[in-house]
């Protein structure tokens, strides 16, 4: 088995050299490594979400001795990714890490003066699979890859190649050992999280995932894109503390029974079985408020949340909803009146080319104004860009169906005629708008 290391050298040598040639400046690289190098150490790597999924941003290195001074630009890193699963690329299965920066810190990453542990800050990036913890394939959806590290410090040539495990800093605060059986054909996964602030009553905010997202593993639907980030303290902050329920659906929301997305033509085989998870979640924890249920999800996800607010009007305080999958023309008239007072918030992107536009949110939208909706908005924005000008560059611009970007870090302030949103006078974020929304109110 070929060792990162080994990779690495590989692809660096010109492809011209003759073989022998080859060989030979192969091995004695190889050769040179291995005399120089000190007994092994292990790592644990940092895996957090961002917005276009998630990355492995930082690796904590074991000391045999304590340090107080760390160079980053000492480390060399080199990833390895691999999958039972299905191929992964060449070009993504295996290079350097760029270091970014380094600092003494304890054995779980947080800094510190002295310390026996030193952890590096490693590139992430939308255009780095190599930094990806997870891999998308057509016939599984995204699931975690076998990723490994070899870390070389170029002075002592100490190695650190024992992986020990992973930290996930904001999944780490859920709970995913959730399973419900519904019935003898349906059992969901589901990770949740419980407010550290709780009152007498917190409320309760559902997100359902996209289609790539399905499964049994509860950490795919908070990494795959920034899901997790509703248990993040600014958002947590604005609701002063709210229940985050994030179900997983095995397959995908839009799913019929013959596994084809019906975008809402027929019944999907889910909803059922989602209502009863909900239902059941939210009678296990009392200390939620039945007024104040949010119910939210992007693409299929979006399409379920929709689903559920046609068929249980009188349950959910509020609906936030990105890249609309449910198309209009499968809702009637009656439907439209059902939800109406239901208060909803829509994004989406115009160049959304997967749930497009205006076969689903555009008309969706203006259907609940013209039957007199009070509190239905629309954040429509041109493209779904790097909101941070750093990961992805700056004017980088992401698939237009990942208008979920902008939701999940509660950007959205603006109408479809992009006036601003307000609440008793005050403009509001989306987060803050919903954290107002109570039945009944």
């Amino acid at each position: 088995m070929k060792s990162p290391i080994f990779n690495y050298i590989e692809k660096k040598i010109p492809h011209t050299m003759k073989k022998t040639a080859y060989l030979i400046t192969l091995l004695i690289a190889l050769f040179s490594f291995v005399a120089l190098a000190k007994p092994t150490g292990s790592y644990k790597l940092v895996v957090e979400g961002f917005d276009w999924g998630a990355g492995v941003n930082k690796v904590i290195l074991s000391l045999s001795d304590t340090t107080s001074i760390v160079n980053g630009m000492e480390y060399s890193v080199f990833a390895s990714r691999k999958s039972t699963a299905g191929a992964i690329a060449d070009d993504q299965s295996s290079g350097k890490r760029d270091v970014i920066g380094a600092y003494v810190s304890d054995e779980n990453g947080n800094r510190v003066k002295t310390g026996k542990n030193i952890t590096l800050v490693l590139m992430v990036g939308p255009q780095l699979p190599i930094s990806s913890p997870i891999q998308y394939f057509r016939s599984k959806g995204n699931v975690w890859v076998d990723y490994q590290l070899t870390i070389v410090h170029a002075k002592s040539q100490q190695v650190w190649d024992t992986n020990t495990g992973k930290i996930m800093p904001l999944i780490d605060q859920f709970d995913l050992t959730g399973k419900y059986k519904f019935n003898d054909q349906l059992t969901m996964s589901y990770a949740s999280f419980s407010p550290k602030i709780k009152k007498d009553k917190a409320p309760l905010i559902i997100w359902l995932h996209g289609g790539g997202e399905g499964g049994f593993d509860p950490t795919i639907p908070l990494l795959g894109n920034k899901a997790a980030n509703y248990a993040a303290e600014p958002i947590q902050s604005i609701f002063e503390g709210a229940y985050v329920l994030s179900p997983q659906c095995p397959g995908a929301w839009m799913h019929n029974a013959q596994k084809i997305s019906t975008h809402g033509k027929e019944n999907d085989v889910y909803n059922e079985g989602l209502m009863a998870l909900i239902k059941d979640y939210v009678k296990s924890n009392p200390n939620i408020d039945p007024t104040r249920i949010y119910v939210g999800g992007c693409s299929n996800g979006g399409y379920m949340a929709l689903k559920l607010i046609l068929l249980y009007p009188d349950y959910f305080a509020a609906g936030y909803i990105s890249a609309l999958a449910y198309r209009s023309e499968y809702i009637s008239d009656t439907d439209i009146q059902k939800i109406k007072q239901v208060p909803i918030w829509f994004v989406h992107s115009k160049d959304d080319a997967t749930t497009i536009p205006d076969l689903t949110v555009v008309p969706v939208y203006k259907r609940l104004q013209a039957a007199g909706a009070k509190n239905v908005h629309f954040t429509y924005y041109d493209h779904v860009n790097d909101i941070t000008n750093f990961y992805g560059g700056k004017g980088f611009q992401y698939n237009g169906h990942w208008s979920w970007v902008y939701l999940h870090e509660n950007l959205p302030k603006t109408d479809f005629d992009s006036s601003l949103v307000k609440v008793n006078g005050k403009p509001v974020s989306i987060m803050e708008w919903m954290a107002t929304q109570k039945k009944g109110k």
